[in-house]
């Protein structure tokens, strides 16, 4: 009996048949029902018989680059699954009740057996990490592993990746990678071993948004609290907005780019996006790490400015249009100076940074701040790092749209 058996188990007065999961403990049985929902049996509990064999086989045979590959169809399209670790690729340790991030890209395709058919699939792993401890070093090594899957004919791009800092990742693979496929990050706010867990879902609408005509970066999660549709949100306009919610993922500032509907496998785009083939491959991995993104709250004393001093970029999480307290200013006029790029942003939800309107703003300008538009706060410092190793000119391209995250209107949509 192994991970991947279709198995009948046998409880006290009660019947299972599922598919049996990889298990963090050799006392406990994990089994992902019919209906998508997993269950925790004790072994010693149960009568299991084993109903049919490895049921979606996964050959684990890697490459010398870390891939692995499963049998392919030649009539499917061909999707990379890239893990680098998070939520969707975690279980419960039951001595302890925490989630860990343990499985690989292999282990994620046996949990989730409603990706059989759908897709070849090629298996990859990066990291196997939780987000809060994802570094800009493995968003490099990310953004080649993609090339080099695109390169290798993948015909979209899977990155399983832990959903709190999801939003950071995708924005730097945007910038990073002009891309003829679609690349699509998912995660689960669940883990696969919650009956609640959102992991198989999004999965299976990430593959099937790797399979449309959007060559674009993409975060795709679920769009509502059911297990109807998956929304897709553009990597540079998409923000986590809750902490547990399985749709805790928005678009700011406009509606999301297309749906996935899970029932029907359809998906349909609702705003205009690059397509399919539209770009040659390329990769532009170089990142300026010296970059800080400091928010500005009532009553902080300006010596928290020095946090960017020797650094080549900040940025400002500012009030309403972009302001700080005019304390600020001096300090900021200084960082200019000896050489650092402070840009300006808006802890609003909705709407644009514009210091014109008042006398801080405007004093803010003339110290040299750049304003970042309606770029979120956590994309512009993505961006800020991107453009400081590659663009000729920072500020100008702080203010001009490089993959859709700074719009020519902030028009909220719900």
């Amino acid at each position: 009996m192994n991970p991947g058996d279709r198995v009948h188990v046998d409880r006290a007065d009660r019947t299972y048949e599922g598919v049996l999961l990889p298990s963090s403990t050799d006392d406990q049985l994990v089994v992902k029902l019919e209906g998508g929902y997993n269950v925790g049996i004790d072994r010693d509990a149960a009568d299991v018989e084993v109903l049919a064999e490895d049921v979606y086989e996964i050959d684990s045979s890697s490459s010398d680059d870390g891939a692995s590959e499963v049998e392919f169809d030649e009539e499917l399209p061909t999707i990379s699954l890239i893990s680098t670790g998070g939520t969707i690729a975690s279980t419960v340790d039951y001595r302890t009740g925490a989630v860990t991030a343990q499985f690989d890209a292999e282990d994620v395709l046996r949990a989730v057996p409603d990706l059989a058919g759908r897709a070849n699939y090629r298996g990859r792993v990066v990291a196997n990490i939780l987000s809060e401890n994802m570094e800009p070093p493995i968003w490099q090594e990310l953004a080649e592993a993609v090339r080099d899957e695109i390169e290798s004919g993948a015909d979209g791009v899977v990155v399983m990746h832990g959903t709190d800092t999801m939003q950071y990742s995708a924005s730097a693979l945007a910038f990073m990678l002009e891309t003829p496929v679609p690349i699509v990050f998912t995660g689960s706010q669940r883990s696969a071993d919650r009956p609640s867990s959102d992991n198989v879902m999004n999965a299976v609408c990430a593959v099937e948004a790797a399979k449309s005509d959007c060559a674009e970066v993409m975060v795709c999660m679920h769009a509502s609290e059911s297990d109807d549709r998956c929304a897709l949100h553009r990597g540079t306009r998409v923000r986590k907005n809750h902490t547990s919610r399985r749709d805790a993922f928005e678009t700011i500032g406009a509606e999301p780019l297309g749906i996935v509907d899970y029932e029907t496998e359809a998906v349909s785009f609702h705003r205009s996006h690059q397509q399919r083939g539209e770009s040659d491959l390329s990769l532009e991995a170089d990142l300026e790490n010296e970059v800080e993104l400091l928010k500005f709250t009532p009553g902080m004393d300006p010596a928290f400015l020095d946090v960017a001093e020797g650094s080549e970029g900040l940025v400002l999480e500012g009030t309403g249009l972009g302001h700080v307290h005019t304390d600020f200013i001096p300090r900021i006029e200084e960082l200019v100076e000896d050489g650092t790029t402070v840009v300006m942003t808006s802890q609003c939800l909705e709407g644009r940074v514009c210091d014109r309107v008042y006398d801080t703003g405007r004093d803010l300008l003339e110290a040299g701040v750049v304003e970042a538009g309606d770029t979120l706060p956590g994309t512009a410092k993505v961006k800020l790092m991107w453009t400081l190793a590659n663009a000729e000119h920072v500020p100008e391209a702080m203010q001009t749209s490089l993959a859709g995250e700074l719009q020519e209107r902030s028009t909220p949509w719900n």
